[in-house]
């Protein structure tokens, strides 16, 4: 039988799948919630998705359990535009499931359910496309995928075969609780630096990564540990971003915020089609700036991701920049 040939991707993500369970009911804790949605979930999942809303070609490499879960985390990337080919499963494990408390505009609680180890943290050698993944025109990793064996070394057996070309990105995007300790991770994420070229996290991922939350001595202290462009979340503040020759810093674009947990993988997302355009830095910064805040108002994840218009016309009327 012949296979379906493979593209060559703008966007290759790697890391966390899961089954986002949100309250419909704001303002209270999981015990008196008494409706949920249920989206598909998971950082460079959604980071992939919302990169296909943009419409970059994309695929994530993870894993999931052989369950029901599983079966509608691959339909729901089919229906969200995102390859599924490199989707792993893996028998003895569950999908994870994941629950927040929504407590508007700054407090959203998260509770994983992934032990004793997720899916996507066995991924190993076998799991990956190394073409695929050196031809990937970007490819993004999170820092949760380092937590753990064997997705550590699966981690830097992807990087060796991207031998840090332009655009190999590493999300900060630090979770305590899949660490043993906040060193630990900042001894994992220190060796990672050395093998992609941009950076992206907020001052806390930042602290975690360099040991610094000022947003422009974290940058270049990014920059000093050999990467390229440097992104500095701010929330509310905004976002920073720097190289080597250039610094730019993008007011924030305030909304009113329903569920701020999804922001950052819009932005990822929105970074990820914005450095793939003839743009300056600054105009692909604050595509991503809104599209992150655009998601932020919304209750879900992945199926919150704005498209290009959308962004565009904010961009239009809050910024007087063109498309």
């Amino acid at each position: 039988m012949a296979t379906e040939p493979r593209p060559r991707y703008d966007l290759v993500t790697i890391g966390r799948i899961g089954i986002d369970i949100y309250p419909l009911q704001d303002g209270v804790g999981l015990e008196d919630v008494e409706t949920f949605g249920k989206y598909l979930g998971g950082s460079a999942t959604n980071v992939a998705i919302a990169g296909a809303k943009h419409g970059l070609v994309s695929a994530v490499i993870t894993a999931t359990g052989n369950d029901p879960f599983g079966r509608y985390a691959h339909r729901e990337l089919q229906r969200l535009g995102v390859d599924d080919r490199f989707v792993a499963t893996k028998a003895q494990s569950k999908t994870p499931v994941t629950f927040c408390e929504i407590f508007p505009p700054d407090d959203f609680p998260l509770y994983f359910y992934r032990d004793p180890i997720a899916p996507d943290l066995q991924l190993t050698n076998h799991d990956l496309d190394l073409d695929a993944i050196h031809r990937a025109r970007i490819y993004w990793s999170t820092v949760t995928g380092l937590s753990q064996q064997p997705s550590r070394a699966t981690h830097y057996a992807a990087w060796q075969a991207r031998e840090r070309q332009p655009l190999t990105i590493l999300d900060l995007d630090y979770r305590p609780m899949f660490w043993s300790s906040p060193e630990a991770a900042s001894r994992e994420v220190g060796k990672a630096l050395e093998h992609v070229t941009v950076a992206v996290g907020n001052r806390e991922e930042c602290e975690i990564a360099v040991g610094e939350t000022h947003p422009h001595r974290a940058a270049d202290a990014l920059l000093e540990r050999g990467v390229e462009l440097a992104v500095v979340k701010q929330g509310p503040r905004g976002v920073l971003a720097k190289t080597r020759e250039e610094t730019v810093e993008v007011e924030p674009y305030v909304v009113d915020v329903i569920n701020g947990l999804g922001a950052g993988d819009g932005f990822g997302g929105a970074l990820s089609y914005g450095l793939l355009q003839d743009w300056s830095l600054k105009r692909a910064i604050q595509f991503a700036n809104v599209a992150g805040a655009i998601v932020a108002t919304r209750r879900e994840c992945s199926t919150a991701m704005p498209s290009t218009g959308e962004v565009e016309t904010i961009l239009q009327e809050a910024y007087g920049v063109n498309a």
